[in-house]
């Protein structure tokens, strides 16, 4: 089966360009932050540990623009009023990522030491998924924001990864099945040869122009089952 896309150097960056020149280049940072904390490694301190965290939260089930909106009300409440419950289900109506959110606050410190003191990333990534409402997807993507090179694989990186490697396989976003993980993940290293990127700057680049329509899904190979 031969590929819509061609998952070329020139590919990937008319697509970084395009999201570029859009104004459209960000996650929770820009993507030059994003690049540069890849390329060397900020230490955050407890309370923008804790801001990551939430953000991955909020962002889950939400545009970018709207997650971004919510994110500052709620950051400025804990700042002044610390982890108030009713004042934050007042800002965002959702009493499992507010419990949540205010948990993360409220241990922020101890949370944070206890990230950094990990050296392996395979543990660090164990310990990001028990964070309250932090599960194995969302916890790459936070780890990528604290500026580990990993990989978010929600569904869009996973259609690509089997379009790249030529394969109809069955998708499922809530159980990233081994064989379509390796397919990402040779993905991933051959747009690193590419381009000489970080995997997670690729990663973020991929998503976002996915999320804009700029990669159309139609250009995949495969197409999951009641799966969108």
């Amino acid at each position: 089966m031969s590929r819509m896309i061609d998952f070329s150097r020139e590919w990937f960056f008319d697509l970084d360009a395009r999201l570029r020149g859009a104004g459209l280049d960000s996650d929770a940072q820009s993507f030059d932050e994003i690049l540069q904390n890849l390329r060397s490694r900020k230490i955050y301190d407890a309370d923008t540990f804790a801001g990551h965290c939430i953000y991955v939260i909020l962002a889950g089930g939400f545009s970018q623009i709207t997650a971004k909106k919510i994110y500052k009300k709620i950051m400025e409440s804990l700042r002044v009023f610390g982890a108030n419950y009713n004042l934050l289900i007042g800002l965002f109506n959702n009493k499992n990522k507010v419990k949540a959110i205010c948990e993360i606050w409220q241990l922020r410190q101890s949370l944070r030491d206890a990230y950094y003191f990990i050296d392996s990333l395979e543990e660090k990534l164990i310990y990001l998924q028990k964070l309250p409402h932090i599960g194995k997807i969302t916890a790459n993507h936070l780890a990528r924001n604290l500026g580990e090179d990993v990989v978010k694989y929600d569904i869009w990186i996973q259609r690509l990864g089997c379009s790249f490697v030529g394969k109809d396989l069955p998708i499922d976003n809530g159980n990233l099945l081994p064989e379509i993980k390796s397919a990402c993940d040779d993905m991933f290293a051959h747009l690193v040869r590419e381009t000489g990127l970080p995997r997670g700057y690729i990663d973020v680049v991929l998503w976002r122009a996915c999320q804009q329509k700029l990669i159309s899904m139609d250009d995949c190979l495969h197409k999951p089952k009641g799966v969108y």
